[in-house]
C-alpha cells in the first residue's frame, strides 16, 4: 500500500491536478447543468430520448474513429523522437480516419429515417437531428485526432484549457438551445457538442502546424495500422456494444412501462456516471501504465490486493454518502418530478461498487493485450445485461427491475473475471504463463 501511496503522491496526482480532475470537473459541472436544464423545461419523457441519442452519438463516434484514441497516444508518445515512424503514424490514423469518417458520414445521413426509427420509439420524427450529426462528425473526428497528437507529445496544459473552454462552449450552447427549442434543442445539442470543442482545438494545434506535413498518403503503414488494431478492436467492442444494449433496454422500458420511467433510469445511470468519472480517472492513469509493467503473477497480485485496500474503503463511504444524500442530489441535478430516482440508488449503488472491484482486475486484459479474454467476457456482460435486463424488468414490473440487472450482470461478471485470475490473485503460480504469452 505504500508503494501506491507514493507513486500517487509523486506521479498520479500530478497528473490528475493538471489534467484529469481538470477535465472530469468541468465535465461533471456542465453535465450537472445540462441535466437541470432538461428537468425544468423538457421533463423525465424528453430525457428518455436524450439518453438514447447519446448513446447512439457515443457510438458512432467510436466507429468513426476506429477506437484509436488510445493507440494513437501510445504510438505518437513512443516515435515522437522518430521521424519517419511518427510520420507513419500520423499518416496512418489521418487516412483511416478519414475514410472511415466519411463512410459512417453517409451512412447516418442517407438512413436518418431508419436511424430515428430505431433509436427513437414509435411517433417521433427527429431524422434531421441525424443528418445534422452527420454533417458535424468529420469535425468531431479532427478533434480526437488532435487531442491525440497533443496527448501523446504530453502538452497537459495546452489540453487543460482546450477542455475547460471546450465544455463551457458546449453547455453554454445547450442550455440556449433548450432554452429555445426544448426536446429540439436539448437533442441538437447533444449531436454538435463534441463538434464544437474542435473550433478551440484549432487554436491549440496552431504551433504545431509542422505536424501537417508529415500526413502524407506514401507513408500510410499497414504494419503501424496492425499494431493498433488490437486497442481498435477492443475499444469499439465496448464503445459500441454497450451503448446499443442501453437503447434496447430503455427502449424496453419505454414500451413496457413508459416514457417517463425510461427518463428515471436515464437520470440514474446520469449521476452514476459523474462519480464513477473520478474513479475511472484514477483507474486509467495508475493502473493501466502498472499493469503494462508488471511481468509476473505474484507482482499482479500484491498491486491489485494494494489497489483494493487502499482504494475500496474510500469508494465505500463515498458510495454510502451518496445513497444518504440521494434525495438531495436528485433534487439538485434535476428537480421534484425526478424524486421517484430516489428508489433505484440502492441497487444502482450495489453494481456500480461490483463494477468497480471487477474493472480494476480487468484492465489487466487492456495492459497485456488479451484480446480474447477481453473480447468473450465483454459480450458475456453485454448479453447478460440486456437478458437479466429484461427479465427483472417483467418481474417487478417496474423500472427499478433495470438496476437490479445492473447489479445482477456485475456480479456475474465479476464471478467470470475471478475465474479467469484466480489462480494469479489466490496464491497459485499456474497463471503465470498467461502474462508470458501475452
Amino acid at each position: 500500500m505504500k508503494k501506491l501511496i507514493q507513486y500517487i503522491n509523486s506521479k498520479v496526482l500530478v497528473k490528475v491536478a493538471s489534467l484529469q480532475t481538470a477535465s472530469v470537473l468541468t465535465r461533471i459541472i456542465a453535465g450537472i447543468f445540462t441535466s437541470k436544464a432538461i428537468a425544468i423545461f423538457i421533463g423525465a419523457e424528453g430525457l428518455a430520448l436524450i439518453g438514447n441519442l447519446r448513446n447512439f452519438v457515443s457510438a458512432f463516434q467510436t466507429i468513426a474513429t476506429f477506437g484509436f484514441y488510445k493507440g494513437v497516444v501510445k504510438y505518437i508518445a513512443e516515435f515522437k523522437d522518430n521521424t519517419l515512424q511518427l510520420s507513419k503514424t500520423l499518416s496512418t490514423v489521418y487516412y483511416a480516419g478519414f475514410i472511415s469518417t466519411i463512410i459512417v458520414s453517409f451512412f447516418c445521413y442517407f438512413n436518418a429515417e431508419w436511424i430515428n426509427d430505431i433509436i427513437f420509439p414509435t411517433y417521433n420524427d427527429y431524422a434531421y437531428v441525424i443528418r445534422i450529426f452527420a454533417i458535424v462528425l468529420p469535425f468531431y473526428a479532427l478533434n480526437v485526432f488532435s487531442f491525440s497528437i497533443m496527448n501523446g507529445f504530453s502538452k497537459y496544459k495546452i489540453l487543460i484549457i482546450i477542455n475547460i473552454i471546450g465544455q463551457i462552449l458546449s453547455v453554454s450552447i445547450a442550455l440556449l438551445l433548450i432554452y429555445q427549442n426544448k426536446i429540439d434543442g436539448a437533442l441538437i445539442s447533444v449531436v454538435i457538442a463534441e463538434s464544437l470543442i474542435f473550433l478551440i482545438t484549432l487554436v491549440g494545434i496552431v504551433n504545431r502546424k509542422s505536424l501537417v506535413s508529415q500526413i502524407k498518403i506514401s507513408n500510410v503503414s499497414y504494419d503501424i495500422f496492425k499494431k493498433m488494431s488490437p486497442y481498435s478492436l477492443m475499444a469499439l467492442f465496448t464503445a459500441v456494444l454497450l451503448p446499443f444494449v442501453a437503447i434496447a433496454i430503455r427502449s424496453y422500458i419505454i414500451d413496457n412501462i413508459g416514457y417517463k420511467d425510461a427518463g428515471f433510469w436515464e437520470a440514474m445511470t446520469r449521476i452514476s456516471s459523474y462519480y464513477l468519472m473520478f474513479i475511472s480517472s484514477l483507474i486509467v492513469l495508475y493502473l493501466l501504465p502498472r499493469f503494462s509493467e508488471i511481468k509476473g503473477v505474484k507482482a499482479f497480485r500484491r498491486e491489485v490486493l494494494s489497489f483494493y485496500k487502499t482504494i475500496i474503503p474510500i469508494l465505500f463511504i463515498g458510495l454510502l454518502l451518496i445513497y444518504l444524500l440521494r434525495h438531495v442530489i436528485v433534487l439538485a441535478i434535476f428537480s421534484e418530478e425526478f424524486e421517484p430516482v430516489e428508489d433505484l440508488f440502492l441497487w444502482q449503488l450495489l453494481g456500480d461498487f461490483v463494477k468497480v472491484l471487477s474493472i480494476i482486475i480487468a484492465y489487466q486484459f487492456l495492459a497485456k493485450k488479451m484480446f480474447w479474454h477481453y473480447i468473450l467476457t465483454e459480450a458475456f456482460l453485454v448479453v447478460i445485461l440486456y437478458t437479466t435486463s429484461v427479465y427483472f424488468i417483467d418481474l417487478y414490473d417496474s423500472v427499478k427491475g433495470a438496476v437490479v440487472a445492473h447489479f445482477v450482470s456485475y456480479i456475474m461478471y465479476y464471478g467470470i473475471i475471478l475465474l479467469i485470475f484466480g489462480s494469479s490473485l489466490f496464491g497459485l503460480d499456474t497463471g503465470e504463463k498467461l502474462f508470458k504469452d501475452n
